[in-house]
């Protein structure tokens, strides 16, 4: 009787062993180069003082970008990333936009010419009040990648992790000078989907979040706008 009892202790300690055991996994390597990695940002936000003009010459994706993955224009990446991008930089309180649209340009001179001739019942006077940019500013998406991780268990099930990256760079160039303040960031946004071994949908394929685009852009901005605000303060552009 001792013999079976210590046959059968044997013999459920195998099989929780075997339960648990990981029959397989696919894995990704990560890597961020130490000038992509996060810094806080929080420091920059509560500001109130002097903003600078700035003028975006461009946000979002590169037609070489769009080439090397056709799938950024079909989630329609670019406009997100350019319209989060000028709210971002709005957001900071540092910074006021001036327009770039040579036609808006144009409909201001002629308001102001309509003005000055005396034929507009209100009066605009633009001498001296156009605000000229001070920094050219782009911002572009240098990487971009989806990639999947999943462990199969038979205690677990099935773990799916699918990780969504933007890179994106920064530049502030000094429109009197033309020096560059430039600085990128590399965005995550993580997606988990966690399955039983006799779940039927173990034979589908997870499917792409479109909010991790949002997120990992919002990330990446975090990191190469804290490391340009850094600068400018360093360089007394802003006091603090």
């Amino acid at each position: 009787m001792k013999s079976l009892l210590v046959l059968l202790s044997f013999f459920l300690l195998s099989s929780v062993a075997v339960v648990a055991q990981t029959i397989g996994s696919t894995k990704t390597e990560q890597y961020k180069a130490s000038f992509e990695t996060a810094i806080d940002i929080s420091k920059y936000m509560d500001y109130d003082g002097p903003q600078i003009p700035i003028q975006i010459l461009k946000a979002g994706i590169s037609d070489e970008m769009y080439e090397m993955y056709p799938e950024l224009k079909e989630k329609r990446v670019g406009l997100g990333v350019a319209n989060i991008s000028m709210e971002y930089l709005e957001n900071l309180n540092r910074f006021k936009f001036t327009e770039d649209k040579t036609e808006i340009k144009n409909r201001m001179v002629k308001q102001f010419q309509a003005s000055q001739s005396g034929i507009s019942e209100n009066k605009l006077d633009g001498r001296g009040k156009i605000n000229l940019a001070e920094y050219f500013v782009t911002i572009e998406c240098y990487d971009y990648s989806i990639s999947e991780d999943e462990t199969v268990n038979l205690k677990d099930g099935v773990k799916n992790l699918m990780v969504t990256r933007i890179g994106l760079q920064v530049r502030f160039t000094n429109a009197e000078t033309g020096v560059v303040f430039g600085a990128s960031g590399l965005g995550e946004a993580k997606t988990t989907r966690e399955l039983t071994i006799l779940s039927d949908a173990t034979v589908d394929e997870m499917k792409f979040n479109q909010s991790t685009i949002s997120i990992a852009t919002k990330k990446a901005l975090d990191i190469a706008c804290a490391r340009i605000l850094d600068r400018m303060i360093k360089k007394q552009i802003f006091t603090k």
